[in-house]
């Protein structure tokens, strides 16, 4: 038995939550994931997961044993990463997220120039509107929007990113710019439900935050489709400044409330703290800080 292969095919299978996800994952057959499984479980003479058509639950042996074998796996993956040069010259492979629109914009130009500056790396990224897990989906930089949690992740701030009310110039003629928020109540809202609630939206009215009591006459689930809505003039909506940049400057929206804005959200570089700092990660956090910071200066 190939006890780290081993280790590594339970960890798909727990963090998946399922054996057949785990074999989708892993592109193994099931029977594969299953044996392994089972090889594992003969060799410790314990169970380490509870098996149901759905899904499988770990005992409490196995939660123990699964901790243990994530932390192997990780040191074995440094190891083979100092030994192939990782932490002397930047190469390797690279996996970043960032979010689908500001990814889009912002991110993936600077990826461009990266690969071009950088002829031994490759970049794999992935643009996705949740916080990832970094550790289980082996991420190693993410950028994030909004205040961080607590945690082991180290943070480079790059800049910060307003949450505005805009329109189309054409509704704001017809049903009027509101001047405060309560003026809300009269109007035809647009929510985007990722950004925020349906029923309300928090301004600062003076060094209070408060949530004002909307209408929402439609909610979408992409940014892209409150802009787009916006524009065509059916309500005003809120997003991040930097996902209408085009439109302000086109003049196709205009903002509202602007002095009510709650206070901006932080943009960071983020990457896992423990252990040695790859250089190629150190690379892409150094390239993309400083023009990351110049774009969001031009969009904020």
């Amino acid at each position: 038995m190939d006890r780290l292969e081993a280790m590594a095919v339970l960890l798909a299978a727990v963090d998946s939550g399922s054996l057949s996800a785990a074999s989708r994952q892993l592109g193994l057959p099931l029977t594969t994931v299953s044996r392994k499984v089972l090889d594992l479980e003969a060799h410790l003479k314990t169970r380490l997961l509870i098996r149901s058509s759905r899904r499988v639950t770990v005992t409490d042996a196995g939660r123990a044993y699964v901790a243990a074998c994530r932390r192997i796996l990780e040191e074995v993956g440094e190891a083979e990463r100092a030994a192939t040069g990782e932490y002397c010259t930047p190469k390797g492979d690279l996996f970043v997220t960032a979010p689908i629109v500001f990814g889009r914009l912002h991110v993936l130009p600077i990826v461009a120039d990266f690969l071009r500056a950088y002829p031994d790396i490759n970049v794999r990224m992935m643009l996705a509107d949740r916080v990832v897990n970094m550790t289980e989906e082996h991420i190693d930089v993410a950028l994030r929007i909004g205040e961080l949690p607590d945690s082991s992740l180290v943070a480079t701030k790059v800049g910060s990113i307003r949450r505005i009310v805009c329109a189309s110039p054409a509704y704001l003629a017809s049903r009027g710019s509101p001047k405060n928020p309560s003026d809300l109540s009269a109007h035809d809202c647009i929510t985007f439900e990722g950004l925020m609630s349906p029923r309300e939206w928090i301004f600062r009215v003076g060094k209070v935050v408060t949530p004002i009591a909307i209408r929402s006459r439609l909610v979408v689930n992409t940014a892209e489709s409150a802009i787009d809505a916006a524009i065509a003039g059916l309500g005003l909506t809120r997003v991040l400044s930097y996902q209408v940049a085009d439109a302000r400057r086109a003049g196709t929206l205009a903002v509202v409330l602007e002095r009510f804005e709650p206070m901006p959200w932080p943009v960071s570089l983020v990457h896992p703290g423990q252990g040695l700092l790859p250089l190629k990660t150190r690379a892409f956090i150094d390239f993309a800080a400083q023009r990351l910071r110049a774009r969001i200066t031009v969009v904020a």
